[in-house]
């Protein structure tokens, strides 16, 4: 019986460990803390901001950020359909409205229909209060386009990061665009802290206004006054601890997951109708010069020209014990999201129907991942 082979299991070593437990010793159990508070530095410095604050998930990141633009009931927010629902939940607790914006090939927002999607809300009398444009599988958003477009018309960017932290586009990190940006920690992630997120910006105003938020917006005095509703959200002191031994160890995560990228890229080249999903991804780039982070190297299958379905090869692995996921299925598809107004062109629709993401974590050990190449080569082999 072998073990379970996962998309993207949490790569944790002895470095973490030993952070958890100076964090334990140094007494600051309770949440915040000297970690909390060097993370959210070192945060600010890897993504080129000059802000981080360290939150509970990178959905709590979403909701105070969106909180800080003001964006509420009556308000619409034009987003990605081609992404997590967390993204479209956000918007949804501070009462505004999601919009629902299509994909370019890349998976990411298309910034053309950004636009359409202005024109039109307001032109129906309703009031745009941000886009919120996410960073798909790892690889930056056309954000020098989509930031065009809203500032055209006046509206905020604030920009979900959730899956890209490591990567670069156009010689600037991930997270470094938007008037503000959030990243995941969660257990999938590139890094961990096995639950967590941060709010990055540049703003001093709505770093201390996040701060306040997501501590149960306390007054400061001797007793406990409340003048605004506040949020359960910050990041926890021995958490943060963790996150600060992943973040050192990023460069070496994202060398092994490019490592991975490569071989299934050398893997599908000879085979008609299966290709790499998303482009152009620095693979083979100097150190830094744009390239993905290889979150999760994803294929697309063309079942026209390969006889077979992204389903009978996740079929496949799973019986193998290996996992094996599509791309997210569209939030103007999901039940909970129908009647929202959406902007589509079919191709979040087809990535869905024709991608599969394959086992990409930087924890995966050579032989694991040598058994995945293999079922895939079996499989292939087969129905070639």
């Amino acid at each position: 019986m072998t073990d379970r082979t996962y998309l993207s299991s949490p790569d944790v070593t002895q470095a973490e460990e030993d952070a958890l437990v100076r964090a334990l010793r140094s007494g600051w159990v309770a949440p915040l803390g000297p970690e909390v508070d060097a993370f959210e530095a070192e945060l600010a410095e890897a993504t080129g901001r000059s802000l981080a604050v360290a939150l509970s998930s990178g959905t709590a990141a979403l909701h105070l950020g969106l909180l800080h633009l003001g964006v509420g009931p009556g308000d619409v927010v034009v987003t990605s359909s081609m992404t997590f629902a967390a993204t479209a939940n956000a918007i949804t607790y501070t009462g505004a409205t999601p919009v629902f914006v299509d994909s370019d090939e890349t998976g990411n927002l298309d910034p053309a229909l950004v636009e359409k999607a202005i024109d039109d809300q307001r032109g129906s009398g309703e009031r745009v209060a941000a886009v919120v444009p996410v960073d798909l599988l790892g690889k930056v958003a056309d954000h020098a386009r989509v930031g065009e477009v809203a500032a055209r018309h006046g509206v905020p960017v604030l920009v979900d990061a959730a899956e890209s932290l490591g990567a670069r586009r156009d010689g600037r990190p991930a997270g470094a665009d938007g008037v503000a940006s959030i990243v995941s920690f969660n257990g999938n992630k590139i890094i961990t802290t096995s639950g967590g997120g941060a709010l990055l910006c540049d703003d001093p105003d709505m770093a201390e206004r996040t701060r306040y938020l997501a501590t149960q917006a306390r007054q400061p005095v001797a007793h406990y006054e409340h003048v605004d509703v506040g949020y359960n959200y910050r990041l926890s002191n021995l958490l943060a601890a963790v996150g600060r031994a992943q973040l050192a160890r990023l460069p070496r995560m994202l060398e092994r997951r490019r490592g991975w990228r490569r071989r299934y890229r050398e893997l599908v080249e000879p085979v008609e109708g299966l290709t790499v999903f998303g482009g152009p991804d620095g693979v083979d780039a100097p150190a830094g010069d744009d390239h993905d982070n290889f979150w999760l190297t994803s294929v697309v299958v063309d079942e026209a020209v390969t006889g077979w379905s992204t389903d009978d090869l996740r079929q496949h692995l799973a019986a193998a014990d290996i996992e094996a996921r599509p791309l997210w299925k569209p939030m103007h598809l999901q039940p909970v999201f129908a009647g929202r107004p959406a902007y589509t062109n079919g191709t979040s629709e087809r990535l869905f129907r024709t991608g599969l993401s394959l086992p990409s974590g930087s924890a995966l050990t050579d032989a694991q991942f040598d058994r995945v190449v293999e079922h895939v080569e079996a499989f292939l082999a087969v129905r070639r």
